[in-house]
């Protein structure tokens, strides 16, 4: 019980300013408190009693799912980062003002990487931003693309500084590398 309120409202009152994860957690058993709930705002709604464990469960759920690479605002449709120049509404890239040739899925990743730059992306969430499905652990499609992006957009395929593999954690687009770009370009 909440007192001088409930739920609802502040559910209601937290979503207007705040877009991370909400988890009600209530004695409201009845189908429509469930529904009005979620309607109100909370991406998750359980009843009492729970499990622990189950409510650890649930809350690591609800994270994962946050965490996820954010869709760029619609009005985020070109990145420039030094050199290279990648435009979402053209769906077009750049490498001193030279045309780089990618496939639409090469293109995809790239975007998704520029779009959350500096910030490590696990294989499982671009699997997820990219396909709609999980990644299974064996699937190396990812790799491969990010193997044929690096020297397109002139990172060493050797010792990438654009593109860094973070061991058991994804792929890291570092910004700050492009500034410092070299004219020599790696061509694949």
């Amino acid at each position: 019980m909440l007192p001088g309120e409930d739920g609802f409202s502040i559910c209601r009152s937290v979503r207007d300013r705040y877009d991370g994860p909400i988890l009600m957690l209530t004695a409201r058993t009845d189908d429509t408190d469930h529904i009005q709930g979620l309607d109100t705002g909370a991406d998750d709604f359980v009843c009492k009693p729970v499990h622990p464990r189950v409510l650890l469960a649930r809350i690591h759920a609800l994270l994962r799912r946050s965490e996820a690479p954010q869709v760029p605002a619609a009005e985020l449709r070109r990145l420039v980062f030094g050199p290279l120049v990648v435009d979402n509404a053209l769906r077009e890239a750049w490498l001193r003002e030279q045309s780089i040739e990618l496939t639409g899925a090469e293109f995809d990743l790239l975007w998704l990487l520029v779009a959350n730059a500096g910030r490590t992306l696990s294989r499982e969430e671009i699997f997820t931003a990219l396909r709609g499905v999980g990644y299974d652990g064996q699937d190396r499609s990812i790799d491969v693309r990010i193997s044929r992006i690096r020297p397109k957009i002139g990172d060493d395929p050797i010792h990438p500084r654009l593109i860094k593999t973070v061991r058991s954690k994804g792929y890291l687009f570092v910004p700050e590398a492009a500034q410092d770009m070299s004219g020599h370009v790696f061509s694949g």
